[in-house]
């Protein structure tokens, strides 16, 4: 994927080997942070990263010009069988990158790997009603929000609060 128009330098590719320790130490983060992720655990080591992301239909990272990683996706089915046309996505951004096209780079990426992957559509399933950041930027790609899980979702310091149900076909 190129650059984002008027954001200069963020470009979105497969991951590749060297990308990994960025990679988990950014999926770290988020899985620490407690705040959007449903991973309690962070991924352990080197074996079980690269384990977690060759499993996914597509793995991939954003990169500034400076080549270092600032985010990653994941994308695979959202379920089996009948329903596994329908993908599932999860973002991570690097704290330091955050509000600068990155995660928008990040789904703007996944939505235009849905049909050559495979997929109709791309649902979220769990999207905290506290990231608005990120309930911004679904909803201004054009996702709709078809539903809500009062109290979904139990953050790390043990609140419980909403999450929403997102969808987007593919284009």
């Amino acid at each position: 994927m190129a650059a984002e128009e008027g954001r200069p330098g963020v470009r979105v590719r497969a991951w590749e080997p060297a990308d990994l320790e960025a990679m988990t130490a950014i999926w770290n983060e988020v899985v620490r942070d407690g705040r959007a992720f449903p991973q309690i655990e962070p991924l352990s080591g080197p074996d079980e990263a690269a384990a977690f992301f060759s499993a996914q239909t597509r793995s991939a990272v954003a990169v500034g010009d400076d080549g270092a990683v600032a985010g990653l996706s994941i994308l695979h089915p959202n379920n089996v069988g009948r329903c596994g046309h329908v993908a599932n996505a999860s973002y991570a951004v690097a704290s330091h990158a955050r509000g600068r096209g990155v995660g928008r780079a990040l789904v703007s990426d996944s939505l235009e790997a849905l049909a050559p992957c495979g997929f109709r559509g791309l649902q979220f399933n769990a999207v905290v009603a506290s990231n608005a950041g990120a309930i911004a930027l679904y909803e201004s790609l054009g996702f709709t929000r078809i539903g809500t899980v009062p109290e979904g979702f139990r953050n790390l310091d043990g609140a419980y609060e909403d999450i929403h149900v997102y969808y987007h076909p593919a284009p």
